[in-house]
């Protein structure tokens, strides 16, 4: 791979140096997204369709989550590998590799830490900590373009080649794998549900909140690398996981303190609008990310055609 460095005239991307620190992320998210679903599957609330499957698979066979799960993505990637191999980078490799096992090796450290039955409300938080950190994990994952999990790549293969819309391809896909985990007696929950269906919005805000800005600070650190810029990315990406959080509880805590006032109809017409704008956010966002798909496909089209 070429080595090009930093010019003074232009801002040119050193683009080893871009590709190290992308893979660094991509372990990182691969990590997250393993110690998401070890909160949930510790916490018998449930994980994704996929792993789910796996783990009922490896509890019948006598084998590891971590060895059955491998042999899975190995069967999954040689079909992508054959139809669509654009979709492979080092990225798929780490995830197929690393998941499962890391899962097991949360999952063990979970035991050793929080021993005896899962009490409800230690329920409650291994489904909130667990999604919030498998999406994060999967939002920064998918951020780095390191190529995709053979499990995520097989719905855009199918799509394409029977013409159908990609949304009712994931959608039966997650749906046979949730079955296919039911019967084999796979760690199914309400979690493996809000994975498959609604995990979406969550990744969502990640990519809006830190992954997006997160690519954005490699980029540039690789176009000047120096100590002040990894400082000052650190400093602001730090700064704002700060106001997300204090936000969120600012607005908890006036909506609590206001809500006493409110009459039961008056919370439930609250509910109505949250819902509504909730949903309208959603198209826009649905609708401004087409539109800088289609702006970044046409400018990569006409910077191909001026080479």
């Amino acid at each position: 791979m070429e080595n090009i460095s930093y010019d003074n005239s232009k801002n040119v991307i050193n683009k080893p140096l871009d590709f190290f620190l992308r893979a660094i992320m991509s372990l990182v998210g691969v990590t997250l997204i393993a110690l998401g679903a070890a909160f949930m599957r510790s916490g018998h609330v449930g994980i994704d369709p996929f792993t789910a499957m796996n783990a009922g698979m490896a509890t019948k066979l006598g084998t590891s989550l971590g060895s059955f799960q491998l042999f899975a993505n190995l069967v999954l990637f040689i079909i992508v590998l054959i139809f669509d191999r654009k979709q492979i980078g080092l990225g798929t490799i780490f995830n197929m590799v690393l998941v499962g096992y890391e899962i097991e090796y949360f999952s063990t450290f979970y035991s050793m830490i929080f021993p005896g039955k899962i009490s409800i409300p230690m329920m409650v938080f291994d489904a909130i900590v667990g999604i919030l950190v498998f999406t994060l994990g999967t939002s920064i994952y998918m951020a780095t373009k390191l190529g995709v999990s053979p499990y995520d790549a097989l719905a855009p293969i199918i799509s394409e080649k029977t013409h159908i819309e990609y949304r009712k391809v994931r959608s039966a896909q997650d749906i046979i794998f949730m079955i296919v985990a039911v019967v084999v007696s796979g760690p199914f929950g309400i979690m493996t549900i809000f994975t498959a269906f609604f995990a979406g919005s969550l990744i969502s805000f990640w990519n809006n909140t830190v992954s997006r800005e997160l690519m954005t600070h490699i980029d540039h650190f690789s176009q000047r690398p120096s100590l002040h810029d990894a400082a000052g990315g650190l400093v602001s990406l730090g700064k704002r996981g700060y106001d997300i959080v204090s936000s969120a509880y600012k607005d908890t805590y006036i909506m609590q303190k206001q809500m006493s006032g409110y009459t039961n109809t008056e919370i439930e017409e609250l509910i109505k609008k949250t819902n509504d704008n909730m949903r309208k956010n959603q198209q826009v966002q649905l609708i401004l990310n087409k539109r800088l798909e289609s702006l970044n496909a046409e400018l990569k089209e006409r910077k191909a055609k001026d080479k």
